[in-house]
């Protein structure tokens, strides 16, 4: 398939890659990417080929959020919808609310939560808005020293979307969670590595591919085992105990996601 937001390759070992591929406009997200992205953790990402995927983007930025150059809504919805509590829930996944009503970077997410496999992201740049919150689904986050992440809703004046406002949370803490939300900071990879939403630092260069973020081991097993050998994980101590990094543990635990991508905690 051709695609026109991202690149889409899988390695000799299962491993694929998912680049956001619109480097002049520093990979903002519109409309096109979503709905690639969405297809590609729902089909493609499921092939029996694909054991692991590593999500990053072309050029200096990981990505920008959300493309505000469009016309009209950006977001792809229909104002003029107005269903009730009640009646939405009945339907939401649904014509017309599922594209006109739906948060479009929440499907996104979604998607890559429901996927029953590792999904990395290797941030090797700026990602705000979208850009951050699309990889709090992911099981791991790993960042170049040139990255830069933020929450940046409230200069907006819009709420945290990509169902953030349940995933960062269950990573940070709520009162965390709250100070970032409400300062809009955009904070460095080494505040990043400290307050433990990702996992790990690499140079400018590094992060754009996994296998050279971290010595390369050659994959086997099951795709949980993959994901170690890729970010070569220690695996124990001297004197035999187990040494696992805390988030590396807390990711084979990911909530479960139920019928029609509903969250279940």
């Amino acid at each position: 398939m051709t695609w026109q937001t991202i690149d889409w390759s899988v390695d000799e070992d299962g491993v694929a890659t998912l680049t956001l591929d619109r480097p002049d406009q520093l990979n903002a997200f519109d409309l096109t990417m979503a709905a690639e992205l969405e297809q590609v953790f729902r089909e493609d990402a499921r092939n029996d080929a694909v054991r692991a995927v590593v999500v990053t983007g072309a050029g200096r930025a990981f990505c920008a959020g959300m493309d505000l150059a469009a016309e009209g809504n950006v977001f792809g919805l229909d104002e003029t919808l107005r269903p009730g509590v009640k009646e939405f829930r009945a339907a939401y996944d649904q014509p017309p609310y599922a594209d006109g009503v739906r948060d479009t970077g929440g499907k996104v997410t979604l998607a890559i939560h429901a996927l029953p496999k590792p999904v990395i992201a290797a941030i090797n740049g700026p990602a705000v808005g979208i850009g951050a919150t699309m990889t709090l689904a992911m099981d791991l986050r790993l960042a170049s020293t040139r990255a830069r992440i933020g929450f940046v809703f409230g200069r907006l004046g819009i709420v945290p979307e990509a169902a953030s406002s349940w995933f960062l949370p269950r990573i940070v803490g709520i009162q965390q969670a709250l100070e970032w939300v409400y300062s809009a900071e955009v904070l460095t990879a080494d505040a990043l590595v400290r307050r433990r939403p990702v996992a790990g630092r690499a140079r400018p260069g590094q992060a754009a591919a996994l296998p050279q973020l971290r010595r390369r081991r050659p994959a086997r097993g099951a795709p949980v085992r993959l994901a170690g050998d890729v970010l070569d994980v220690p695996r124990r101590r001297p004197g035999g105990r187990r040494r696992v990094p805390r988030e590396a543990g807390a990711a084979l635990h990911r909530p479960r996601v139920g019928p029609a991508g509903r969250l279940l905690t």
